[in-house]
């Protein structure tokens, strides 16, 4: 399985084998090697979420200094 380009295609293939897994023509082979390849989507897309709220979460704490040391400099 290659790695996916975006969290999205990540998410895409996900339901996608979700779907293929549901139909009753899938064989418990093939359903074994689908929840293989699910599994590691899924932890592609839990970190892929981790870094990005990471992200969010350092923008964030700029936006808060940005705005508090105007405050801080008005108060002197």
């Amino acid at each position: 399985m290659r790695a996916p380009k975006s969290f999205e295609e990540g998410m895409d293939r996900l339901n996608a084998i979700l779907a293929q897994m549901q139909q009753e023509d899938t064989s418990l082979a093939d359903s074994v090697k689908l929840y293989a390849e699910a599994a590691s989507l899924m932890q592609y897309c839990h970190t892929t979420l981790e870094k990005t709220s990471l992200q969010i979460e350092e923008i964030s704490a700029k936006i808060a200094e940005t705005v508090e040391a105007p405050q801080e400099q008005e108060e002197e």
